[in-house]
């Protein structure tokens, strides 16, 4: 389960929140496995034909602020997807049993440069309007593992 800033060891630069502002969030370590998803799960939970996400680990998330306010939907057997009660932004999926990793939206953090996607995963399933307009590799579902993808 992610730590409250208070028992936090140390900070990161990196935080982020939804657009409300209520919920805020502080990465306590460098993030890893960052990707662009394409499954039709993400499309549904961003509005958009992809997402940009990368992972720490559960006890490398601090909230800030509005803990209170997170709600979860259930987007598979395992997975779940948070998200800010009040204004609905779309926070990160995790693993139901708090196992595995925090893969956050990119696009949430006060700084979404400081973290590039390195790939594409689940590119089959991609809208075909929506070609991705890079050279990062693409993969038709998960990213084969890696350190990195862990």
């Amino acid at each position: 389960m992610p730590t409250t800033a208070a028992e936090a060891p140390g900070a990161a630069e990196l935080t982020g929140g939804c657009l409300c502002g209520a919920v805020r969030y502080r990465l306590l370590a460098e993030p890893h496995g960052a990707a662009w998803c394409h499954c039709r799960t993400c499309q549904l939970n961003s509005g958009s034909p992809a997402i940009a996400f990368a992972r720490v680990a559960p006890e490398h998330l601090s909230w800030d602020a509005g803990e209170h306010l997170v709600r979860t939907i259930s987007s598979s057997e395992h997975g779940e997807r948070v998200f800010c009660g009040e204004c609905g932004t779309p926070l990160m999926a995790r693993e139901k049993d708090g196992s595995g990793s925090c893969d956050f939206n990119i696009a949430t953090l006060d700084n979404p440069d400081a973290v590039k996607p390195g790939h594409h995963i689940y590119y089959a399933s991609r809208i075909a309007w929506a070609e991705a307009g890079d050279d990062l590799p693409r993969y038709d579902r998960s990213r084969p593992q890696t350190s990195d993808s862990q």
